[in-house]
């Protein structure tokens, strides 16, 4: 409330001065005013009909597939559900764990990197306009050595892009409206809203908390979150994310190698998520390219957001190999290509240099550090709702935890939690109808507020 209150305060002295200063004459000379006599009417006030206020319309109709869309995007409306118990309790000290925005800062190395790169902006040697729209030549260099150096994946099938979200949409207009697709369920959100404004989707059936038209693969405890392959239909598209947000499950070498042979059989792209790849520990895959066979079959996409803490400094990359052809032999890169000259003028240089720095011997280890700091955040998470019988999934491989809540409804977790204890999470049927009954917690977050929450959490459910 003091926030508001300081904020009000500061906009009426700032711009309502004028009208409440006191008001001063100046009085050095004596002036006489004389007022004739008036003579006083009385006017009788009769209220008369308005003319009805018309808005005006342009004459372009509304784009009838993001018609089709259900209220707002998961985040912005929990960020607003957010807003609104701020309203209401004012005072209240709100732990976010929902949304998955890092917290810590970046490592001084990487950051060090970008302000020479900006500083040299001001100089006539370090000054650059426009770059290439795939990326500066040595970063995507660096990419292909430190994460596909043994996997056959060259720095010309590297995209550098401002994340791997942005590119996700771009594949979409890659792939246009008369494709049809899998996903898996729950998952991102991102891959379905995408599909539904491309209008690859049918209407939105309330019954099954579905659209039409798209297979949703589910992904539970009893199957180990991989989907049943044999159950699922034929589709053009099949995205994957692996580690998954929001279950943390990540996908073995031996579900994977199933993936790309359903892939190869049906004539499918596989668009693979590896924005957590990172996080894992085991020996699962950090790459679909590790699979053999995959390069005929599947794109990457991938970001330094959760790495790095690039979740504002927004960078990213999407692999899409030579060896992908559409069903005439065109190479999907180059259209993938065309896209990018067309919609994007490249990744900000600074942001660039600063993926370089994340690169080097040193800023892999610093990313290293940044990654455990926020496993250990998973563990403590892991380990309070163990301790209070609750079924938790995730965490090992991904800085999520996908909490149980047999028979309950996901959005009613979710605003007892933050009723109860001012603590932010996210309701799984927001990541889809198998999301129901479940809770994302985030592992995003200083290790005080994570500590505190969980001390609320075991106030609430001990």
């Amino acid at each position: 409330m003091s926030l508001m209150n300081n904020l009000s305060t500061s906009m009426i002295s700032s711009s309502s001065s004028g009208f409440l200063a006191p008001i001063s004459f100046n009085s050095s000379r004596t002036q006489s005013v004389t007022v004739p006599p008036k003579i006083i009417n009385i006017v009788k006030c009769v209220s008369t009909p308005q003319e009805q206020q018309t808005t005006y319309k342009t004459k372009v109709s509304r784009n009838a597939n993001i018609s089709k869309l259900q209220a707002g995007y998961l985040f912005p409306e929990v960020a607003r559900r957010r807003a609104a118990h701020l309203l209401k309790y004012p005072n209240a000290q709100v732990i976010s764990l929902g949304i998955g925005d890092t917290t810590e800062p970046i490592p001084d190395v990487i950051t060090s990197a970008m302000a020479k790169r900006s500083h040299g902006l001001s100089t006539l040697d370090g000054y650059s306009g426009y770059g290439a729209e795939q990326g500066e030549k040595a970063l995507r260099a660096a990419l292909a050595s430190t994460f596909y150096g043994n996997l056959g994946i060259e720095e010309d099938d590297i995209f550098v892009s401002d994340g791997a979200k942005c590119d996700i949409s771009r594949l979409q207009v890659v792939f246009g409206s008369n494709v049809t697709m899998a996903v898996q369920d729950p998952s991102y959100p991102a891959y379905v809203d995408s599909s539904v404004i491309m209008g690859q989707t049918g209407q939105f059936q309330k019954d099954v908390e579905k659209y039409a038209n798209i297979e949703y693969m589910r992904c539970t405890p009893e199957n180990g979150f991989f989907p049943d392959l044999s159950t699922v239909a034929r589709t053009d598209i099949i995205f994957f994310c692996s580690p998954n947000n929001p279950t943390g499950a990540a996908a073995t070498r031996d579900q994977l190698t199933r993936l790309v042979k359903f892939a190869k059989d049906n004539g499918s792209i596989i668009v693979y998520d590896s924005a957590y790849a990172l996080y894992i520990s085991d020996d699962k895959p950090r790459s679909i390219f590790e699979i053999p066979g995959a390069k005929e079959v599947a794109i990457e996409t991938a970001s330094f957001s959760k790495y790095a803490g690039f979740t504002g400094v927004r960078l990213g990359w999407t692999v899409v190999p030579k060896q992908l052809l559409f069903s005439d032999g065109f190479p999907v890169a180059k259209d993938f290509n065309r896209i990018v000259c067309t919609c994007f003028n490249g990744a900000s240089n600074i942001s660039q240099a600063g993926g370089l720095a994340c690169l080097s011997p040193e800023g892999l280890e610093a990313m290293q550090e940044v990654i455990g700091f926020y496993k250990e955040n998973t563990k403590i998470i892991v380990e309070t709702f163990n301790s209070l019988g609750f079924k938790v999934y995730g965490g090992q491989n991904a800085p999520y935890v996908w909490v149980h809540f047999p028979g309950r409804n996901s959005w009613d977790v979710f605003s007892e939690i933050l009723e109860k204890t001012h603590i932010v999470t996210t309701p799984g049927s927001g990541f889809g109808p198998g999301g129901e009954g479940f809770v994302r917690v985030s592992a995003f977050g200083h290790r005080e507020n994570v500590l505190e929450a969980c001390r609320r959490f075991k106030q609430l459910y001990n």
